[in-house]
């Protein structure tokens, strides 16, 4: 199943993951392969109104389902599995968002617990204009409105962990999961060491945008028709998510408290830096520590998650991050964004 638009996979609700590692693969792919993966929002669609409350029309554990997964042939531990989000479409041409009780950056939580009262459960829902490229928030207890621009993104996505882990789909780490980040756009190509046979690849969770940090824990939550491709680098060990864009090289970190996460990301962009080019680590540090930016992308989750981003520009000539994958897989999929 190579070339363009090998096939598309669309789950039934039973369908649905809500772990990575511990299923049996829904597809075969293999590297080169270009597909179509249809996914749920983080609610399985059952929160459509301000009258749905996830507490009452959602159960532990089936929230933030994924599709997949999918048995890559070629992918082995110690290789690293490129994917390549060629585009991301809203399914449907609204989106929700809400508060939960005991959950969000600005509330007390099981391990920040203080007394005070929980946070409101209410439900948010926005208008996708697609041919606009809008998404509009409608204040609950107001008239205000305002349209923000529609900036399609997958908030999970990863592989099997390794040790015969199986993973909750809500919880980022280095095999990827719930990342939460707008970087995971159209048109962005996202590395991932490989822990299994077949990598076992799987997303979902699609936002229609988010902000940095998704303060309330919740983006405007979307289900998502989403082309991607795929490609193995062989030998090449990946040890925490990375991304790579036409502009910029950009590494995960996920960890609690947060300057671990920090730490790991600009760990991980500094060395990668220097091995892409012929900068001495201290001296990748230093460009780093004054050209870089670390983008937050979630501070809810069972672990956070923040990047470390640097212009490729800025960089002495660097090589090819994993053999040019990311230029070879968007000439690949060029016309589908």
């Amino acid at each position: 199943m190579t070339g363009m638009d090998a096939f598309t996979y669309r789950p039934a609700r039973d369908e649905l993951a809500y772990t990575f590692g511990g299923r049996m693969p829904v597809a075969h792919v293999r590297g080169g392969d270009v597909f179509t993966v249809v996914t749920e929002d983080c609610f399985v669609g059952l929160v459509r109104g301000p009258a749905d409350l996830p507490s009452e029309v959602c159960r532990m554990p089936y929230l933030n389902p994924v599709s997949g997964p999918f048995f890559v042939e070629d992918a082995e531990p110690g290789d690293t599995l490129a994917v390549h989000l060629a585009a991301i479409t809203p399914a449907r041409d609204w989106g929700v968002s809400s508060t939960f009780p005991h959950f969000g950056a600005l509330t007390s939580t099981s391990h920040t617990a203080t007394l005070q009262p929980p946070l409101e459960e209410r439900v948010w829902v926005y208008g996708i204009d697609r041919q606009a490229g809008t998404v509009r928030f409608q204040a609950t207890r107001s008239d205000h409105s305002v349209d923000l621009p529609l900036d399609p993104m997958i908030g999970t996505i990863g592989v099997a962990p390794g040790g015969f882990e199986a993973r909750s789909t809500l919880v980022p780490d280095t095999h990827g999961g719930n990342l939460d980040t707008p970087h995971l756009r159209a048109g962005t190509t996202l590395y991932l060491g490989v822990n299994v046979h077949g990598a076992m690849l799987a997303l979902g969770d699609g936002h229609a945008r988010q902000g940095e940090g998704e303060a309330c824990g919740v983006g405007v939550e979307i289900a998502t028709t989403t082309t991607l491709a795929i490609d193995v680098i062989k030998g090449v060990t990946t040890p925490w998510p990375r991304l790579e864009t036409d502009r910029d090289i950009l590494t995960i970190g996920c960890a609690r408290p947060l300057e671990d996460a920090y730490r790991i990301a600009q760990h991980d962009l500094v060395g990668w830096a220097s091995a892409l080019t012929d900068l001495e680590i201290l001296d990748a540090y230093q460009l780093v520590s004054q050209a870089g930016r670390a983008p937050i992308g979630n501070v809810c989750d069972a672990n956070y998650t923040v990047l470390a981003a640097i212009d490729k520009a800025r960089l002495p000539a660097p090589g090819a991050a994993y053999g040019g994958a990311h230029e070879r897989l968007r000439r690949l999929t060029s016309g589908l964004r």
